[in-house]
C-alpha cells in the first residue's frame, strides 16, 4: 500500500475520531475542555496539506503535464461547470485526482434541463434532466482497470435546502466512507503513458465493460447517471496519473475538436462515428 493511501486512510480515521470524541463529550461529560475534541480534525487537515505537497503539488513546474488529447466522452449538445478553463483546482480541491476534472450536463435544447430553485421542488427525479441514461463513450483506447455500479442513483440536489444538506451532511458522511462514495459508479480507463480516464455518477446498472475489457475509442463504456456526490444527472470526467482516485494527480486534457469548454459554454460533440475517425 502506497505511502499516499496510508495517508488518505489515517486522514478518515482522524475525522471518525473526532465524531467519536464530541459524542463522548456531550454523552459521559468527559472532564477536559471542549476544544480538545477539535484536535484530531486539525490533525487531518494537517495531513491533507502535507499529502498535496508530498513530491510536488499537483500543479508544480516539476510534476506539470502537458495536456493529454482525446476523443469526447459523449455526444450531442452538453455545456460545462466547474471547468479547468476557467479556474484550477476546479473543484477547489486537488483531492481524488480532480485538479482538472470537468462536469458536463446535457443540454439538448434550451430549457430542457431543469434549474435550480431556491425552495421548491426540493428534489426532481432523475428522468427530468436529459443527461439521465445518456451513453458515455471511451475516449481513447484503452483498457478497464476500474468498474463498479452496484449504487443507487439519488434524487436531485437542486434546491436550496437539498444543497445544504449535500454540502453539510451528504458530503461529509460520503468523504469519510471512502472515494468509492464519493465518485459512486464508475469506470477508470488505463490509456497507457501513465494516463487514466475516470468516468463518475454513472447510472446504476448501465455498465457495458468490465474490468480487464480492452475498449476502443468511441465505444459506449455505461450510461450518465446520479449516484455518489452529485447533484442531478451529470458527468463528471477527468485524466489522472494513476487508477486510485484517492492517490492520483490530476492530468490536464483536450477534448478533439472541442477543446475545454468554459463554465456555462455549450459545445456539440460529434457522434461517435466521427469521434475516433
Amino acid at each position: 500500500m502506497s505511502g499516499r493511501k496510508l495517508t488518505k486512510i489515517a486522514y478518515r480515521v482522524l475525522q471518525l475520531t473526532f465524531v467519536g470524541l464530541v459524542i463522548a463529550h456531550f454523552s459521559l461529560d468527559l472532564g477536559y475542555p471542549w476544544w480538545w475534541n477539535f484536535l484530531p480534525i486539525a490533525l487531518s487537515y494537517v495531513i491533507v496539506i502535507v499529502v498535496h505537497r508530498w513530491g510536488g503539488a499537483p500543479d508544480s513546474p516539476r510534476v506539470a503535464r502537458e495536456p493529454v488529447e482525446v476523443a469526447p466522452p459523449v455526444t450531442g449538445r452538453w455545456s460545462a461547470q466547474n471547468s479547468p478553463a476557467d479556474r484550477t483546482p476546479s473543484h477547489g480541491t486537488h483531492a481524488y485526482g480532480q485538479t482538472y476534472a470537468i462536469d458536463i450536463v446535457a443540454e439538448p435544447e434550451p430549457g430542457t434541463r431543469p434549474g435550480f430553485r431556491w425552495l421548491w421542488p426540493l428534489a426532481r427525479r432523475n428522468s427530468a434532466f436529459p443527461a439521465f441514461g445518456a451513453p458515455l463513450l471511451a475516449v481513447a483506447d484503452g483498457t478497464v482497470v476500474r468498474a463498479t455500479d452496484r449504487q443507487r442513483d439519488h434524487l436531485s440536489r437542486t434546491s436550496l435546502p437539498a444543497l445544504l444538506y449535500l454540502m453539510i451532511l451528504e458530503a461529509s458522511v460520503r468523504d469519510l466512507s471512502g472515494v468509492k462514495r464519493v465518485v459512486g459508479n464508475h469506470v477508470v480507463l488505463d490509456l497507457g503513458d501513465g494516463t487514466y480516464a475516470l468516468y463518475a455518477h454513472l447510472q446504476r446498472g448501465s455498465l457495458t465493460v468490465r474490468e480487464g475489457d480492452r475498449v476502443r475509442a468511441g465505444q459506449p463504456l455505461a450510461r450518465c447517471g446520479n449516484s455518489g456526490n452529485s447533484t442531478e444527472p451529470h458527468l463528471h470526467f477527468q485524466l489522472m496519473d494513476g487508477p486510485d482516485p484517492d492517490t492520483a494527480r490530476g492530468i490536464p486534457f483536450r477534448w478533439h475538436g472541442i477543446g475545454v469548454p468554459r463554465n456555462g459554454e455549450i459545445f456539440e460533440a460529434p457522434a461517435a462515428a466521427d469521434s475516433h475517425a
